[in-house]
């Protein structure tokens, strides 16, 4: 499959971006530059191998899963005046 190929192709490279862009291992992963996007099947590929879904899930290099996180999934509270 071509996205297969290009995924294994953007992993392997190093990142050169300056400033670095982080790891997939750091807290600040999403902020790495997007080389790849698809936003029709709403997902892009960041520069440190992650995954980025457009529902904020996803999935790192070595097979690591991360569950969306919405804002409104840790202080739904803040929200409240929103809902109807």
């Amino acid at each position: 499959m071509h996205t297969e190929r290009v995924i294994e192709t953007q992993v392997r490279s190093d990142c050169t971006h300056h400033p670095v862009c982080p790891s997939a291992e750091a807290a600040d992963r999403e902020a790495a530059h997007t080389v790849v996007a698809h936003f029709e099947q709403g997902w892009s590929l960041l520069c440190n191998g992650v995954l980025l879904f457009d529902d904020t899930g996803e999935l790192l290099p070595n097979g690591v899963v991360i569950a969306p996180h919405r804002p409104t999934d840790f202080h739904p509270e803040s929200f409240g005046h929103l809902a109807s």
